[in-house]
């Protein structure tokens, strides 16, 4: 079976894992100003836009205009706007993991030994050179991280165990859960429903 190109994703400040760099594969937790979508400076139109790119980044600025009721010269405007004030920080497709042969996740939650600065730091710059780690989020709670691991099969996570988080510095506990299903898997904002025209 042939990759299946989903819909193009708009990463969003609202979304803590939006890259801050353009080779990050995770956001930095400890920037929170970052991190906050600014909707007192976001109107409906910019909302629906933002939307409307979440589900289709390759859709043409004649449709965007259109679907929201703008000319496209002043559509075209709006978007450079959320790109330039960083509400936009980048577009990426949505690839279908079964086609990739990764399409099994894992749920990974970690307990660090020690909180201080100099541990976090180091924690996060090993889990980036594990490829299998899709995501990383610094938590408040039970555990310190909850880390999304996607592989082909048990078997491959085991191995991913082994040869990468049984060596990660600091790990105090860690604790694996396995997602039987997908039930939803949002790539809309949160903030609201979109129009579908």
């Amino acid at each position: 079976m042939s990759p299946r190109l989903g819909i193009i994703a708009v990463q969003m400040l609202a979304n803590p894992c939006a890259k801050t760099e353009p080779d990050a594969r995770f956001g930095h937790y400890r920037y929170p100003s970052r991190m906050i979508l600014r909707s007192d400076v976001l109107d409906d139109v910019d909302l629906r836009l933002l939307g409307l790119l979440r589900q289709s980044g390759r859709m043409s600025n004649a449709d965007l205009a259109d679907r929201v009721g703008l000319s496209q010269s002043a559509c075209l405007r709006r978007v450079r706007r959320l790109e330039r004030d960083e509400i936009i920080t980048g577009y990426s497709a949505v690839i279908d993991r079964s086609a990739t042969g990764r399409a099994f996740s894992v749920f990974v939650e970690i307990s660090l030994r020690s909180q201080h600065e100099d541990r976090l730091d180091e924690f996060e710059a090993a889990i980036l050179e594990c490829p299998e780690i899709e995501a990383c989020h610094l938590m408040a709670g039970d555990y310190d991280y909850l880390l999304h691991v996607v592989v082909a099969d048990p078997a491959d996570y085991e191995r991913v165990h082994r040869t990468s988080l049984a060596l990660l510095p600091g790990v105090d506990r860690l604790r694996s859960s396995f997602a039987l299903r997908t039930v939803c898997d949002a790539v809309h904002p949160s903030s609201g429903r979109v129009d579908r025209g």
